[in-house]
């Protein structure tokens, strides 16, 4: 990422910076094809099989926010690009960004748990592959803890700051 980013704003490359970052979601894949094949040569199923699996969970969820974003604070820094207005942080806007920010957590926790379910599968079944069963445990913590975010701001959306709300009584 940061070589392709190096090479838009930098450099000056725009059109291959871009494909660099392009290639970003093919590295995915490749951590994917040399898990699959460790496992599939006979390795010792480890802890870090199932990180492959959280991380792959991960990326299909938030990866393209993850690259916009640094794309942006990049491009603000060494390119010259303007600053985007910030979203809206109170009332209902900022309730229902809470909520779709929470359900990509439950995407991303989704995308993991069949992840790990289908290398468990893939090793043998549970015998052979309960570390990466292990996996399931803290993914699912986050996926509760995380929840309690959205459920605070659902009951306390907060108010518009004062210059934005309007005057209301004697003046």
């Amino acid at each position: 990422m940061a070589a392709g980013l190096s090479a838009r704003y930098i450099k000056g490359w725009k059109r291959l910076g871009g494909g660099v970052l392009l290639c970003v979601p093919l590295l995915d894949i490749v951590l994917l094809a040399a898990t699959v094949i460790s496992l599939r040569d006979g390795a010792e199923v480890t802890i870090w099989h199932g990180l492959s699996a959280a991380y792959l969970g991960f990326t299909v969820a938030f990866g393209h926010d993850t690259l916009r974003w640094a794309d942006e604070k990049f491009g603000r820094r060494f390119g010259g690009v303007p600053e985007r207005p910030r979203p809206v942080l109170y009332g209902r806007a900022r309730v229902l960004r809470e909520w779709r920010s929470w359900l990509r957590f439950l995407l991303a926790y989704g995308v993991s748990c069949a992840l790990l379910v289908g290398m468990t599968w893939f090793v043998g079944g549970t015998e052979r592959g309960a570390l990466l069963l292990a996996w399931l445990n803290p993914l699912t913590k986050i996926l509760i803890y995380s929840l309690i975010w959205p459920v605070i701001v659902t009951i306390r959306p907060g108010r518009a700051p004062a210059e934005e709300r309007p005057l209301t009584g004697n003046a």
